[in-house]
């Protein structure tokens, strides 16, 4: 049997059996064993480490094809009992002129789940970071504009770090506290806690631990070194979504950010700290003023999210059966959108499921017809409430060289997806919203 048809069979009957598919990592692993490779020739060849091959995704691999076969595997028998297995399967069902069973395509319209079909993963940047959780006291920092699939692989990240490492996980997003909790310091450090406390299935016993004579900061320390850390078998992984709303707050954060950092700095001393790894997520950098010993955004491993290339806009849309989308029509795509993920993800999806040409999906891009028109009607509702942003936003579409801009409001625009910075420095972040806003703000495009 073809490699192909190995890893199709699998994928089918593990949808089947646990509603997900291999990973890329299982699935980069799997052609390596079956190529009858190494470890370590695996890991060179794909950018791993070969104890994390070894030692994290074989196990998991493992011990999804013994459920499957309904016996032991191991790498010694790995594969005679997997082509044996394959060889008298049934389930190949896919024949490649449709979708997948039960995979029909949805509207793109909100995070893509990590075990979603149409989800495409980075691999080789999961595969980084979900080692570097393996390490003790770990902090990860992830960065990027909204909807620039930040949620989509954190969800991704948890689930593996669950799953694989059998860690402990705790995922807060910040857009779901309350704007008067984060605007209040203990408030926030409390809302935290005690959503540690429910995620972790604990009392959360707040008030046996916290007492404000000897400070908000030290409160949330000892509750965390003497009842979270204390309580948890196996490594605690604390996200924290949407971090950036603790910018709106410039004495909070000023309180919040090096509190992050001091937790960080403590696991290098601590046993017990090392139990806690960070990942804190946000859709640009801090522009609150900390000294740099301060500020955890110079420490740990910093991710920042790139936009889709031509590989992975060709692979997008393969999986939508897009294949004759041509190279240079995936470079005119890239260039309208800069590579942003999300639109990139809605061309795609329109072009698969309309009879629309790509000429005239750009042509009538920044039209009320256009398939962007809700995404820029509502950026353009959002600078109208804020006149500040907006009088700005309109000198930077209006000229042709960077502009200098307030650390707050480039903050603001930064993190809408609107502009990039370059040195501190602000240009319009694609040709989409320079077109559209140009022309409404000057009547022509």
């Amino acid at each position: 049997m073809k490699f192909e048809e190995i890893q199709e069979i699998l994928n089918r009957q593990l949808l089947k059996l646990e509603n997900r598919c291999l990973n890329d990592t299982e699935q980069l692993l799997l052609r390596g064993l079956w190529q009858k490779k190494t470890y370590q020739e695996i890991a060179q060849e794909n950018g791993y480490s070969s104890s994390y091959l070894a030692n994290v995704v074989a196990p998991g691999l493992y011990d999804k094809v013994s459920q499957l076969i309904g016996s032991p595997i191991n790498k010694k028998n790995f594969l005679s009992r997997l082509q044996s297995h394959c060889t008298n399967s049934t389930s190949l069902q896919y024949c490649g002129n449709e979708y997948p069973q039960n995979e029909r395509p949805e509207y793109p319209d909100a995070p893509v789940s990590y075990n979603y079909y149409y989800y495409l993963k980075r691999t080789k940047l999961e595969a980084k970071i979900i080692e570097e959780i393996g390490q003790s006291g770990a902090l990860v920092r992830i960065k990027a504009p909204k909807k620039w699939g930040k949620t989509s692989l954190l969800l991704t990240i948890l689930e593996a770090c669950q799953q694989q490492l059998g860690y402990q996980i705790v995922s807060l997003n910040l857009q779901k506290a309350d704007q008067d909790i984060i605007a209040d310091f203990n408030k926030f450090l409390r809302w935290i806690c005690r959503n540690c406390a429910r995620q972790l299935n604990l009392e959360a016993k707040l008030d046996d631990y916290w007492d404000e004579d000897i400070g908000i900061k030290m409160s949330w320390t000892i509750y965390f070194e003497e009842y979270i850390l204390q309580e948890i078998k196996q490594p605690l992984v604390l996200a924290l979504d949407e971090v950036h709303r603790v910018f709106e707050h410039p004495k909070v954060a000023e309180d919040f950010l090096p509190l992050i950092r001091a937790c960080y700095e403590e696991s290098k001393r601590s046993p017990l700290w090392q139990k806690l790894r960070l990942i804190i997520v946000q859709s640009t950098e801090s522009y609150v003023s900390l000294r740099l010993e301060q500020s955890p955004f110079n420490v740990g491993l910093p991710i920042e999210l790139q936009g889709f290339g031509q590989e992975q806009v060709a692979e997008l849309a393969k999986k939508y059966q897009l294949n004759e989308l041509a190279t240079n029509e995936i470079q005119q795509l890239i260039d309208l959108v800069g590579g942003h993920p999300a639109l990139i993800h809605l061309a795609i999806y329109h072009l698969s499921q309309e009879r629309i040409t790509i000429e005239d999906l750009i042509k009538s891009a920044i039209t009320s017809t256009g398939i962007y028109s809700s995404h820029l009607q509502l950026h353009w509702v959002t600078l109208q409430k804020q006149p500040e942003l907006a009088d700005v936003f309109q000198q930077i579409c209006q000229g042709n060289q960077p502009m200098i801009l307030d650390p707050i409001i480039a903050y603001k625009l930064n993190s809408m997806g609107l502009i990039k910075l370059r040195e501190n420095q602000a240009i319009v972040s694609c040709q989409l919203y320079q077109k559209y806003f140009r022309s409404q703000y000057t009547g022509s495009v």
